[in-house]
């Protein structure tokens, strides 16, 4: 299985620190975003290659994934070992890339992977949103088996003032991943039947108020329907409206997760929050993260 990581956006909430840098690599702690992003993609036993698809600006993450024996060396000659690993880790990972070469939207990112996936169902994880756990993938994997290896999506429950912001689904609460037939409509591990799917709905329409958190294992029939989806808000190809079309053919579900499970990195504040509550939480950071803190007087909102 492959998973695929759209990361060809421009970045553009981060001007100018996204010129020369990709948004991607912008570190959290002492890893770049799009490492989170892939360690996570690679955790599940089913899944052997991470598929990023980038645009050709951004040849840092091709560089980054590829092997520098020569630094390698060097660390290792100073008595630098534990460097030297990382850097073999993050160069030894089976990564492959593909091309955006126009910003069509997300849709269109992931049909552009479409050779990669080859007729067989894949994930979709997006590269701005980190999951320290690494487990959402593992569950929507239980999730498919239990229902004949049929595509699910994580989503997690919002305020309803917020659905405008994300992908919101419809449908009903078939079952929990706990067992649990008690468990709230919105409880983590509350698993549901997929009816309907919209894009970035107002208040008034939404369905549902839980929304589409970045995770997906998709059949290969959505893959298809990409191939000819038309574009949808923004004038961009929209993966919300392929996986709606594929509900008239092929079931669908959703799992709940909580929505403090991960870190939104996509944007300036998400990024530095994502930072002050990963080092809060890291033990090889915390008393170090704290100490500085503490040597400027505290934390205090202006």
């Amino acid at each position: 299985m492959k998973a695929i990581i759209p990361a060809a956006g421009l970045g553009t909430r981060f001007l100018p620190s996204t010129k020369c840098t990709p948004k991607e690599m912008l570190p959290v702690l002492d890893k770049p975003v799009i490492q989170y992003v892939v360690e996570e993609a690679l955790e599940p036993a089913e899944v052997d290659e991470a598929i990023i698809v980038t645009s050709p600006g951004k040849p840092e993450l091709l560089s980054y994934f590829q092997p520098d024996r020569s630094l390698e060396r060097l660390l290792r000659e100073r008595g630098k070992s534990a460097y030297a690993d990382a850097v073999a880790a993050a160069g030894d990972m089976p990564v492959d890339f593909r091309y955006q070469y126009e910003p069509r939207g997300l849709g269109h990112a992931i049909r552009s992977a479409a050779d990669a996936a080859a007729g067989e169902s894949f994930l979709v994880l997006l590269g701005d949103y980190v999951v320290p756990a690494r487990d959402i993938c593992t569950k929507m994997l239980e999730v498919s088996r239990a229902h004949a290896g049929a595509s699910v999506i994580a989503v997690a429950p919002c305020a309803p003032e917020d659905v405008s912001r994300y992908g919101v689904i419809a449908g009903e609460r078939v079952g929990s991943l706990c067992g649990s037939e008690s468990a709230a409509d919105e409880e983590p591990g509350a698993v549901w039947r997929v009816s309907g799917l919209v894009e970035k709905p107002s208040a008034e329409e939404a369905p549902s108020n839980l929304y589409i958190v970045g995770r997906y294992l998709l059949s290969p029939l959505v893959m298809d329907l990409l191939a000819d989806q038309e574009p949808g808000k923004g004038g961009e190809v929209q993966l919300t409206d392929a996986m709606a079309r594929s509900l008239e053919r092929e079931a669908m579900y959703a799992v709940v997760i909580d929505p403090l499970e991960g870190f939104d990195t996509g944007t300036p504040s998400g990024w530095m929050a994502t930072n002050a509550l990963m080092a809060a939480a890291d033990p090889r950071f915390a008393a170090d993260f704290w100490a500085a803190i503490d040597e400027r007087g505290g934390l205090k909102r202006g």
